[in-house]
Formats: structure tokens, sequence, C-alpha cells
């Protein structure tokens, strides 16, 4: 192919799925080497793919990459909503009558802004928490990727009170070492929820980024209680948590 010009071979090589491309073309010779790591033909298969935008910028490593985590980009969290009881959360704390799933809108209630989004999970009249760890390596984000890169991580959680009681809630989110320590971390004041209030769900956020080479895990833990101490689940509401590995 080295009669070809240019621009009809990167047309070509852009069929070609993105992993073959770094895995295998880049071997066959220095000029589909070139091609390969130059950013013409990430650019041409963003824009095949509709996966062209403004945090891009034309060169190898950007286009590149924004390839790579515009195709994984996926919430990491598994089970956020409660639809499989609390499968998956781990350090599960089950204050006063512990942590419960219940349905949306719930008691005292409001639906939640997404029509996708059908169950809670509700604390009680001591502190309730539960935890996730991800695991970025098992999840195909690889250390290269992660030290040089340092791509966004973004965190999202959703709360909300009953409209008859007051609650507490907390959220911690840590990116962790190969050995667990703490490289970087986002805690939330402890946010309370007066007794009367709306019972409208806020959404809380925090985005990592510049934080360093060694992050291989990211430990996501929220939780809170009611103010009122009353038996049962009255306590703060939570859902749709996610974790986000983006360009």
């Amino acid at each position: 192919m080295e009669s070809l010009p240019e621009a009809v071979l990167i047309r070509i090589l852009a069929s070609i799925p993105a992993v073959d491309l770094v895995l295998a073309c880049r071997l066959v010779c220095c000029q589909w080497k070139n091609l390969v790591d130059g950013a013409a033909l990430w650019i041409l298969k963003c824009r095949q793919e509709g996966l062209t935008g403004a945090e891009s910028q034309e060169n190898e490593e950007n286009w590149q990459n924004f390839y790579f985590l515009s195709k994984k980009r996926k919430n990491l969290i598994k089970n956020p909503c409660g639809e499989e009881d609390l499968q998956h959360w781990g350090e599960v704390e089950n204050g006063g009558d512990g942590w419960k799933i219940e349905e949306l809108p719930g008691d005292f209630g409001k639906e939640f802004p997404s029509e996708e989004v059908h169950k809670y999970f509700v604390t009680s009249y001591e502190w309730c928490r539960k935890a996730q760890v991800i695991d970025l390596r098992a999840e195909g984000y690889w250390e290269e990727l992660m030290d040089t890169t340092q791509p966004k991580i973004v965190v999202r959680d959703w709360y909300a009170g009953r409209s008859d009681a007051g609650c507490l809630y907390e959220l911690c989110v840590k990116l962790l070492s190969e050995n667990e320590d703490v490289l970087a971390e986002y805690k939330s004041e402890t946010i309370a929820i007066p007794q009367d209030n709306d019972a409208n769900w806020t959404e809380i956020s925090h985005t990592f980024s510049n934080y360093g080479p060694g992050v291989r895990f990211v430990r996501f833990e929220h939780g809170g209680q009611d103010t009122l101490f009353w038996k049962g689940w009255y306590g703060v509401r939570v859902t749709n948590s996610s974790v986000t590995v983006e360009p």
C-alpha cells in the first residue's frame, strides 16, 4: 500500500477496529505506525462515530485518548438505584433499622428527574453507610492512560429527604493507589435537610483532575440518617450514583 496516497490509506485504516490498529496495524511498517500514532486517523474515526467534541485538541495523544475514553464511557457504579437490592455494595453499615430499598416516589417524596430511575436506597434513625471500590484496570483503564493522561474522574450522586422528616447526608470519594493509599479525596460537608422540606432530589458532583500518577481504584461511599430518630426509614434517600472516566 506504499503507493496509496496517505489520505486514502487513512480512510482504509479508519475502517479497522481501534484495538487492532494499536496492537497490530502499527507494527506493520513505519508508515502505518506513524499514521496510527498521528492525529488524522483518530480525528476521522471520531467523526465517523460521532465522537467529536470541544474537549479534544488536534494532537496525537488527545485525539487517540479522546476516542478510547469516549468509547469506554459508562457508569462504573454497579446497582446505583437499588434494582438488585444491596448487591455490589460493600462495607455496609446498617444503623437503626438499616438500609431499605423503596419504589419512587415513596411516602412524602417526589418523583426523580429521570423516568429511567424507579427505586432508591433509604436510611434509618442511626448512620447508614455503604461503599463500592472500583478497580480501574479491571474496567479497562490501563496504567499508562491513568498515569500520563490522567483523564477526568467525575462523581455524581442524588439525595433527597421526606417532606415530613429531617435528615443528614454525606458523600466521600477517594482515589487509591495499588496499595490503597489515598492519592486524592473529596468529602462533602454533612448536609442537613430540615423537616418540612420540599422533598426535591438534589444532585451533588465532583470532578477529579490533575491527580497525579498511580491511581488504580476509586472508593465511593455515601450515607446518612434521619434527625428525628424515628423508628423505620425516615432518613436520607439516595439513588442514581455514578462514577465515570471522561476525556
